[in-house]
């Protein structure tokens, strides 16, 4: 049946929820742009009239287009030219959803959303619904189809595994934004030794050419090597601009 104005309104005010939810699950911008059209078309399609509670109806669809999409992923990559990486996006950009609360803040960091790429499919679902969106393991329960006491060990395996991937420690903005401005200074100078210095002795550097270009499929490996490749990265006209403005893009890849 068709879609009232009123119906359509709704949905595009769940939009930025369930695209922020498809991105933690998919880690695309684009791949969470089309789960969240395609959850659409498949409330277009419903008897809306039927649905109690729309929100939680639409998520559950959502969530359900993404596992699917997950548990197909390592078919895909097969394929996939390089290694596949999460996409990371700037600082305040809605897709990345509520930043509220300091849990909310970290799950959306690039580092855990390249953690959650070693989590079931299941696990990464109850993850992001009860880590990032605070959803209580009542409502997972419901949209996964699972119980709620299974929610709740799902949740606690799912960030055991996310906290031994990553290091706990505190993160100085102070330093942060000081090893950026030093990193653009070797980077600008031409020379490698620089970088050389900034880095660990086991530093790994991987590509990711987005599926479309070559990528090098061994990662580098070393200071010296991974040093020798970030100076080929960067033009030392565009890094000076980014060391003299504090170019907001620049602290996003670091982060």
């Amino acid at each position: 049946m068709a879609l009232t104005m009123t119906d359509v309104d709704r949905f595009e005010a769940s939009r930025p929820r369930l695209e922020a939810i498809a991105y933690r699950l998919l880690g695309s911008a684009s791949e969470a742009e089309d789960a969240a059209q395609e959850t659409f078309l498949r409330w277009q399609a419903a008897d809306v009239d039927r649905i109690e509670v729309p929100e939680a109806w639409l998520t559950k669809v959502l969530t359900n287009l993404c596992l699917n999409q997950l548990a197909s992923a390592r078919a895909r990559r097969e394929t996939y030219v390089g290694q596949w990486l999460p996409e990371p996006l700037l600082a305040g950009d809605p897709m990345l959803g509520p930043a509220d609360t300091a849990e909310q803040r970290e799950s959306v960091s690039y580092a855990v959303l390249a953690l959650l790429e070693r989590l079931s499919p299941g696990e990464r679902a109850v993850y992001v619904l009860r880590e990032a969106f605070d959803y209580p393991h009542r409502e997972i329960a419901e949209i996964l189809d699972i119980t709620e006491a299974a929610s709740q060990q799902i949740f606690h395996r799912a960030k055991k595994h996310v906290a031994d991937g990553k290091a706990r420690t505190e993160i100085d903005e102070a330093a942060v934004r000081r090893i950026v401005d030093e990193f653009l200074a070797a980077a600008t100078s031409g020379r490698t030794e620089p970088l050389v210095r900034l880095l660990t002795q086991d530093a790994v550097a991987i590509g990711d050419g987005g599926g479309k270009v070559p990528a090098r499929a061994k990662a580098f490996e070393g200071a010296l090597a991974v040093a020798k490749f970030m100076r080929g990265l960067f033009k030392p006209s565009e890094a000076k601009r980014a060391l003299a403005g504090g170019s907001p893009e620049v602290y996003a890849m670091t982060a």
